[in-house]
């Protein structure tokens, strides 16, 4: 085993600039909007959209295949994936033995949960859809990471060289063919011979 080295906790570090939209900026140009919800404070705005962003991560983790996004933005999905081929430190435990040591994800067979959104397979493409990103939210990913030991086996497996397109493609081609098989069977008499 290697020796491990603690890491400079009083070393200088670097911090990208957090770009926070829900400013009062923001809830006064929805106001002067929507004029009809001006008896609605700051911190009851927040809160409304802490709990919506709250119900779709709850909808990404309890359905396999994820959830479409209000108004054709993408799609958000939990999928199970490779742990990676490098080193994946366990600081904690590297730190209170003296020697670098390897998280392993026992729990989960040595598989890793990565949060993936797309807006690829989009029904009405938008302008400039390449450029979208996503990045998940602390508590959406915290979430994820107690959530998913216990669940792993439910989500959707990415291999490394697969498109995500791909994976949503085959989904709606299964889904469209489910739907039209209950339709026949709806209608479907045996005794009817003509």
């Amino acid at each position: 085993m290697k020796e491990f080295n603690q890491p400079d906790l009083n070393a200088p570090r670097f911090r990208p600039k957090k770009c926070n939209i829900l400013n009062t900026e923001f809830y006064n140009k929805f106001i002067e909007k929507n004029p009809k919800y001006k008896h609605i404070s700051l911190k009851q705005f927040k809160q409304v959209i802490k709990t919506f962003n709250g119900t779709i991560w709850n909808e990404v983790i309890e359905n396999r295949d994820g959830i479409q996004l209000p108004e054709q933005l993408g799609n958000v999905f939990i999928g199970t994936c490779y742990r990676k081929k490098s080193d994946n430190v366990d600081y904690k435990k590297s730190i209170f033995y003296g020697k670098k040591l390897q998280n392993r994800n026992w729990e989960s067979d040595e598989f890793v949960a990565k949060i993936f959104y797309t807006n690829y397979e989009n029904k009405y493409r938008f302008k400039f859809h390449e450029f979208w990103g996503f990045s998940a939210v602390r508590d959406f990913k915290r979430r994820v990471a107690h959530t998913y030991p216990i669940e792993w086996k439910k989500y959707v497996v990415v291999d490394n060289l697969q498109k995500v397109s791909k994976l949503f493609r085959r989904h709606t081609t299964r889904q469209m063919m489910e739907d039209k098989t209950k339709k026949q069977l709806k209608d479907y008499n045996e005794f009817d011979l003509d």
